[in-house]
Parts: structure tokens; sequence; C-alpha cells
């Protein structure tokens, strides 16, 4: 969950004004308060009015945070004009207004420009399309090979293939020792660098995405089925449950992952695996489910251990899978992908599931939409 005030969450469960602001940024700034980039007519400090719009992180996305913006600033007359897709981004808040006038924002990041349209030229609404950092990743593949050698920082192999693509990115790795991480061998980036981070990154059992700060964040990928509930999603009197869809698959649904090691040069190949042993979990390899594998293999990976611990990461993106639920809630956007929460329909038991996706609304009409996954603990049916 980001970081707020015990009294924005209060807020959330009772009558508020709702707010939230779209400032104009040139790349590359990182932080909650970034300077704006002025344009004719419009807000000397960037700030675009917000007609419709929203932002959706997605964690099973390779770009996981998208903007979706219809607003109004004059069209641009030239390549470099303010508001033009080639470099320029936006930084989106949504927040609260409290009966003294004082104002909480939570970020919810900075987007890259992808596309602007305007249907009713010439002085017509605009629509933005726009993607986080990520997208420039993904876009900048490289026009070489690039070899890291063996006995290189795994963080500063990191640090050169996204700052290649982002330049001046600032990383955060938490409390993972990345720079004393060491390549067991070799390594050659071939055309798609972020392919080749994600590769790195799952020999590791980590992922990464550009944070509410614009920072290039890596964290471990959580085991869900022992973290705790940061947030209560409930009906009746000062609930934030708006309506609820249920839906029972087992379709792209496994429940053993086979981890692969296979290095480079004369290092051996390495073999490693984790598998759902809750027996309160629908997949339960030992239960009517059944063995059903899936595979991984990686360059990266050099030992058992290693193996193992990638497998098990592998597997808590699947944890719960074969029960989703879509919710409409009031919005809370302190709210982040893999958050585990609550959810108490007030008629049913009530459930903890982790949220894989979320729709943040930024006007006062919205809704909060979110997909999740139900989280199966030990010994808890």
């Amino acid at each position: 969950m980001r970081p707020v005030t015990a009294t924005f969450l209060a807020s959330v469960r009772g009558s508020h004004r709702m707010i939230a602001r779209a400032r104009l940024v040139a790349p590359g700034q990182t932080g909650t308060t970034p300077t704006g980039l002025a344009f004719p007519g419009g807000d000397p400090a960037g700030l675009l009015p917000i007609s419709a719009g929203d932002v959706t992180t997605d964690m099973t996305a390779d770009v996981q945070s998208t903007l979706a913006l219809t607003t109004l600033y004059p069209w641009p007359g030239d390549p470099f004009a303010a508001g033009t897709p080639y470099g320029q981004e936006i930084y989106v808040e949504r927040g609260i207004e409290y009966g003294t006038g004082t104002r909480e924002y939570v970020g919810l990041g900075y987007f890259r420009i992808d596309s602007v349209k305007q249907q009713q030229a010439p002085n017509g609404p605009i629509t933005i399309a726009a993607s986080d950092r990520m997208a420039q990743v993904k876009d900048s593949r490289n026009v070489s090979p690039q070899t890291f050698a063996a006995g290189g920082s795994v963080g500063a192999c990191i640090d050169t293939v996204v700052q290649q693509a982002v330049p001046g990115a600032v990383t955060d790795y938490g409390d993972w020792d990345a720079y004393g991480t060491s390549l067991a061998s070799a390594h050659v980036m071939g055309d798609d660098r972020l392919p080749f981070l994600q590769d790195l990154l799952a020999a590791y059992g980590r992922y990464a995405f550009f944070d509410y700060r614009g920072v290039y964040t890596v964290r471990p990928v959580p085991d869900v089925t022992t973290q705790e509930p940061v947030w209560t999603i409930d009906a009746g009197r000062h609930g934030v449950l708006v309506e609820q869809q249920r839906t029972i698959s087992r379709d792209a649904v496994y429940n053993v992952v086979v981890a692969r090691g296979e290095p480079v040069g004369e290092l051996p190949p390495v073999q490693g695996l984790a598998y759902d042993n809750n027996p309160a979990s629908p997949t339960y390899v030992f239960g009517s489910f059944g063995i059903v594998p899936t595979y991984y293999s990686s360059s990266f990976m050099t030992t058992i251990e290693q193996c193992e611990g990638a497998a098990a990461a592998q597997l808590a993106k699947a944890t719960g899978l074969p029960y989703s639920v879509s919710l409409g809630t009031v919005p809370n956007p302190a709210l982040e992908g893999w958050d585990v929460v609550t959810v108490d329909n007030g008629r049913d038991n009530a459930e903890t599931h982790v949220l894989d996706r979320i729709t943040y609304g930024l006007t006062p009409d919205s809704s909060m939409g979110m997909d999740t996954r139900k989280q199966y603990l030990e010994g808890v049916p």
C-alpha cells in the first residue's frame, strides 16, 4: 500500500470530496512533486483539466500501468510543443480534500504520452493514451548484442540496461544487495532488453516496476499465502464494496513449477521445483485437481537453490488463480498491485484476496475496479 495518513484511510469510508490532478512534465523526473511544463493558454504549473480518465495497473502485463485521459489544451502546433508524444510525461495523482481545505494526494505514477487524439477539431477535447516508463524500456530495443562479463555485478548490469532506455533512471532494490551479487557466467543481451531484465530478475525470484515516484523498483515476488491484509473491502454501513462478480475456472492454472538452469559455458545444468503443498488450496498437488506442471528455464540460474527460489516465485504468481473476483469499490488510491485485502460482502464468509488488476478512476463519479484471486492460507478452508 502506498503511504497515506490514517485520516485518509478513515475518510475513504465516509463522505469526502475526491480530487485528482494530472500534470504535464518534462521526462526523467522522480518523486511526488515534479516541475510542470507550462503551455500556452494553460496552467503555468502544467496542470491539465480532467474531463474523464483512469489509470489501470495490471500485474500480469509487461507495462504494468497505463493512463487514459480526456482533457483540453491547445492542439500542439509543432513536434516540440507541449502535449506531444515525443518524450513528455504526465504525473497523475488522486486524493481527498478535507473539510478544513487541506488536501492529501496519492501519486499514481509517471506516464509517457503515447498518442494524442482530437475527434472534434479545432476546439474539441483531447484524448491522451499514456504508459508508465516500462514502455520505454520495452520500446528501446538493442541495436547490437551487448555482453555482460562473468563476475560482474547484477545491480550494475540492471542499472546499465535500464538507464540505456531511460537515461538517469533511479533504481530501488529494497533490502536486496544487487550490487554485491555477481553474475556466475557471461550473458549476452540481444535485441530486446525487457525480456533480458525479466529473465534476470526471475532467476532471483524478483520482479520490477516503475512505482508512483517514477523509480525502477525491484522487489521479491511476494508470498501471498503469508501476507497480512492491508485493507478491508466490505459491504454495509461505512463499507466500500459497490459490486462483486466471481469466477471459478481451471484454465491456464498450474500447481507445479519446474525451473531449469541452463548456464552458459561449462557450468552443469541444474533444476529445482516448487509445488502447491497447501491442503486447503483447490490446486493442492496431492488433491483431486491433479498434477499440472509448468516449466521455466534461464541461463542466469546456476544452482539448485536458485532454481528452487525462482520456481517458488513463479508459483506465487499463480496461487489462488482458479477463483477470481471482480470488485467495484469506493476508491482507495493507496492500494497497489499484489496488495492483500479482505473481501466481506456481508453474506458469505470473509475471504482474503490478492489484487492483480486495479483501475483508478479520475473523476468523482467513478468507482474503483479490481480483479483479484483468493488467498488460500495454510490450514484454512
